[in-house]
């Protein structure tokens, strides 16, 4: 099962996240398949960008949303 989620990086206390179209199995660091975007909940104001054609086509896939993306998705949408 392919999961749309959100891989950390970043250094110690400053994070940000990419947000990945991974199989589930993998770890969070692991290989994934595809970048969609990114999360930073540092800056100010907090950046979410994602690419709207490449959720579409993962979701057409049948990947599935983690709760946190699903979340974020749903907070930033304008």
């Amino acid at each position: 099962m392919i999961r749309i989620r959100l891989a950390r990086h970043g250094r110690k206390k400053r994070p940000f996240y990419r947000i990945v179209a991974a199989d589930q199995r993998r770890s969070v660091r692991g290989k994934f398949l595809d970048v969609l975007g990114v999360y930073n909940p540092v800056a100010e104001p907090k950046v979410f960008e994602i690419k709207e054609d490449k959720l579409a086509y993962w979701l057409n896939e049948g990947a599935e949303m983690s709760d946190t993306v699903a979340s974020l998705v749903k907070k930033f949408k304008k």
